[in-house]
């Protein structure tokens, strides 16, 4: 977290603008994440990339109290991937429903998800269903077409 205040406040970096915030799943156990931090600095006309590596069970410091839009966007990398942030004032959902279970850009997530959610228009409301793969009626051919 220092380096985030030297990077910030320096009279020769001035870095003072968080653009982006965003992380990547790699899927490898010791090292699964990367938090990925974009600065730019004004006064110098420099951006920088801060690539932190973390797992899914210790958790990267908050830096809201030096750039205070990483707010909304340490919660958006904590909805969709389950990145931890120690020190956050407000980690909660925000582009899930509060409710959801899982994150969705983890490489482990299943593409079709685990509820289907639809609008049941004799009900008028929202319905949720568990989403079940039939797995008897798709046909696997591993035949290569390149290869007749």
């Amino acid at each position: 977290m220092p380096h985030y205040f030297f990077l910030r406040w320096h009279t020769n970096t001035q870095y003072k603008i968080l653009t982006d915030l965003t992380a990547l799943d790699s899927l490898l156990p010791s090292v699964r994440f990367k938090v990925i931090y974009n600065l730019l600095s004004i006064t110098y006309n420099s951006r920088v990339l801060i690539l932190l590596k973390t797992n899914e069970i210790s958790p990267v410091h908050s830096v809201t109290p030096i750039f205070h839009n990483a707010n909304w966007l340490e919660r958006e990398v904590w909805d969709m991937f389950g990145v931890l942030f120690f020190n956050h004032p407000d980690l909660r959902r925000i582009l899930t429903d509060y409710g959801f279970e899982g994150h969705p850009l983890r490489k482990d997530f299943p593409l079709t998800g685990f509820t289907e959610v639809y609008y049941s228009d004799t009900k008028k409301t929202l319905c949720y269903t568990k989403v079940s793969l039939a797995q008897e009626y798709r046909v696997f051919e591993f035949n290569n077409p390149w290869l007749k």
